[in-house]
């Protein structure tokens, strides 16, 4: 089991599903955990459900937000004095609608909070983990990085986007001691993902998840658990990594949809 003793650990959408599982999954490997959501509410909900909630910070930040982006970060190493892991996980889908129906605002949306804000975050704790010699960085991206239908031109391009970042920083950072790699989850049972955050456009995922090999959801403590891995002394020698968690929906011989 990978420990965390002693690490501080960053989740950005930490107040729902993947997140709030990472949170808890951190903690049980005995690090100290910032909980990071736009909701503080939320937030704090995730770290009240903890068994060790003392080791848990919630924090209001808004990762498309510069500003308070910052002043999060600040908080955390004022708080701690370190970073040894940054989880991008905060993101928002998109209507699944057609390119030509999809508004501008639409489209800044989603690039502000699923491709600038893991920008804007790792951006931020990139110098503090630069002065410590070793960092590690992980990207919530998706199999909607590899292929097309799992959302709408926006949430495909910004999650293609994140493994492009991802990649990229890896290439600037990884000879300085900051490992960067992506996650990249199919069909998640997250409250992103459930039937009421569905529009006109949306796919059946019941469906379509019903036709991938493995034949379920994941379950957000399965990505949990591989975002521990990633960050992990264990996996040191994985740098600019794009680990796909989908039951298989990539190699299936037929689309699911």
């Amino acid at each position: 089991m990978n420990n965390y003793t002693n690490k501080v650990v960053i989740i950005t959408g930490a107040g729902s599903g993947m997140g709030r599982a990472m949170v808890g999954e951190f903690v049980s490997r005995g690090a100290y955990v910032a909980a990071l959501d736009i909701n503080l509410d939320r937030a704090i909900e995730t770290v009240k459900k903890l068994e060790k909630p003392s080791m848990a910070v919630p924090l209001q930040v808004n990762v498309s937000d510069e500003k308070s982006v910052k002043n999060g970060i600040d908080a955390v190493i004022v708080r701690w004095g370190q970073i040894d892991l940054l989880c991008n996980n905060a993101g928002v889908l998109d209507g699944h609608a057609p390119a030509h129906e999809v508004s501008l605002e639409e489209w800044n949306r989603v690039m502000a909070v699923n491709l600038t804000g893991p920008f804007l975050m790792s951006r931020a704790v990139i110098p503090q983990m630069l002065k410590q010699g070793k960092g590690a960085i992980i990207n919530t991206s998706s199999t909607s990085g590899f292929s097309a239908a799992g959302g709408g031109s926006a949430y495909t391009a910004s999650k293609h986007g994140v493994i492009g970042l991802t990649r990229q920083m890896t290439f600037e950072y990884g000879a300085l001691g900051i490992r960067i790699n992506a996650i990249c989850p199919g069909a998640t049972a997250t409250p992103m993902a459930m039937p009421e955050q569905t529009t006109a456009h949306s796919p059946d995922m019941d469906l379509a998840v019903s036709k991938v090999p493995a034949r379920r959801w994941c379950k957000p403590e399965e990505i949990a658990k591989l975002a521990a891995f990633l960050g992990s002394d264990d996996a040191d020698y994985v740098h600019g990594s794009a680990y796909v968690m989908d039951g298989g929906w990539l190699t299936a011989a037929r689309d699911p949809f």
